[in-house]
């Protein structure tokens, strides 16, 4: 009764021991924060990444693609497995803290040399010349988590699902982002396409109204040679510009998981609109909101948590082991109860001694490796900073550029009307006409890439605020 008593109370002192948990606290780094994002005249604290992504993209047919993307996107779907994963080694993080309990059953014949000291006390006390022995019984161990090292194994199951899961959410912003920049390329190709056949329609023009001159004595050869190169540019330049819709075609299907198909779209990309009022918030929000940034400060976590095993790794530790069953030498009788019943309790402490420095240098190690995951975790930030601060700029830039490439686009296409006039009343030769045909060709191809270049500016602002996951 008193081995029993002992034997409790030694279970109570580890048990109790455990609330003696030193889990190493965490100060988050100093970060290179601004107090407001450059190019911006105040801070506010409202940001376009608070927005879902159905509220910020409006177009129904890019809704409809985004919506595919993240349902079949084969990278959103790996990234959702690797969560699923870490899910299922969460949940057995949390039984770390259970006695690890196992079930054996073995049976043993054995046969000593009978000139062997055995062989001859077998024979003499037995009358056998061999001896059998027949177990079945529960073996348990635990070890007490006293200075909190499953409490931090169990933080590092926890902190390396968290990343899995801010994976996924930053993996999901990329998808939506380049789903959105590749329909508005679309649209780009588009518009460009409309103009160069419009553009084509008035080469047509001039290479017939130059061949009739020709006709009747009032120009060259040449003219008619160059009208006729020019009307070629632009028809190699449909095909081109066809060539490129087919590609980005393909490329929207893809993202959308789907095989290379055209992608059905209804409206111009004049048609097109997104938020107006271009709010970044205030950048302390961006690292708690924007998930490869959060993710990073997760992997910073888990090497905290890892210094705390390393640091628990070189105490003591207390075990406790029992097994009981029942056993015989004979197999007739081996479950006979109580006589075959047997039973052992053991609890020991053990402390590292000398293991060839192997500790201290796992700690030194850890300790590095944290403060390795500091840098990286500020650079991260540092990225992010500079990744909003170019799209705020590009987009104030752009702004600029398609209000002149707008005035440059209207009169360049007066000029042409001028060149024509002129060209059939004598005034100005075939060169002026081809000249302001071209101009203007360039001058409208120009302007739908600066409005392209303007909506994707704005996409990558909402992607680096950390909007597109909600």
């Amino acid at each position: 009764m008193k081995r029993v008593k002992n034997i409790i109370l030694t279970f109570v002192l580890a048990i109790g021991s455990v609330s003696c948990v030193s889990k190493l606290a965490y100060t988050e780094p100093e970060l290179p924060l601004p107090e407001k994002f450059q190019y911006t005249a105040t801070a506010d604290t409202a940001s376009i990444a608070n927005l879902e992504w159905k509220q910020f993209f409006s177009d129904p047919i890019l809704q409809g693609l985004i919506e595919k993307g993240i349902k079949n996107n084969y990278d959103l779907q790996i990234a959702l497995k690797q969560v699923a994963a870490s899910q299922e080694k969460l949940k057995q993080a949390k039984y770390m803290q259970y006695p690890d309990v196992g079930f054996g059953v073995s049976g043993q014949i054995s046969r000593p040399s009978k000139n062997s000291m055995n062989g001859q006390s077998l024979n003499l006390f037995l009358g056998s010349s061999h001896v059998e022995d027949y177990n079945a019984a529960f073996n348990l161990s635990w070890e007490a988590d006293i200075w909190g090292k499953i409490k931090n194994q169990q933080e590092v199951s926890r902190m390396q699902y968290l990343q899995t899961y801010e994976g996924s959410k930053a993996v999901q912003t990329q998808v939506v982002a380049a789903i959105a920049q590749g329909y508005y390329n679309l649209l780009m190709l588009d518009r460009q396409l409309a103009i160069a056949k419009s553009n084509l329609e008035l080469s047509s023009n001039t290479l017939l109204i130059t061949q009739k001159m020709w006709e009747s004595g009032d120009n060259t050869s040449l003219g008619v040679q160059q009208a006729s190169a020019q009307k070629q540019a632009t028809e190699l330049l449909i095909a081109q510009l066809e060539q490129n819709i087919a590609i980005q075609e393909n490329a929207l299907s893809i993202l959308t998981g789907e095989l290379p198909n055209k992608v059905n779209r209804t409206i111009e990309m004049s048609d097109t609109s997104l938020p107006q009022n271009i709010s970044a918030g205030l950048p302390a929000a961006m690292v708690s909101r924007r998930p490869d940034v959060r993710q990073q400060e997760l992997v910073l976590l888990e090497s905290n948590a890892m210094v705390g095993i390393a640091q628990a790794n070189m105490y003591p530790a207390l075990k406790i082991t029992a097994n009981g069953g029942v056993n015989s030498f004979k197999f007739d009788n081996w479950f006979q109860i109580p006589a075959s019943l047997f039973g052992s309790v053991l609890g020991g402490i053990t402390q590292p001694i000398f293991q060839k420095r192997q500790l201290k240098t796992d700690l030194e190690v850890a300790k590095i490796q944290r403060e390795k995951n500091v840098l990286a975790f500020r650079q991260s930030v540092l990225n992010a900073v500079g990744e909003i601060s170019d799209a705020l700029v590009s987009n104030e830039n752009l702004k600029v550029q398609e209000q002149k490439a707008t005035e440059q686009s209207t009169t360049l296409k007066d000029g042409i009307k001028s060149a024509q006039l002129l060209y059939k009343g004598g005034s100005a030769n075939y060169l002026e006409v081809i000249t302001a045909q071209g101009n203007s060709l360039q001058a409208e191809l120009n302007l739908a890439s600066i409005k392209r270049q303007r909506l994707s500016s704005i996409v990558d602002l909402y992607r680096a605020l950390g909007g597109g996951w909600k």
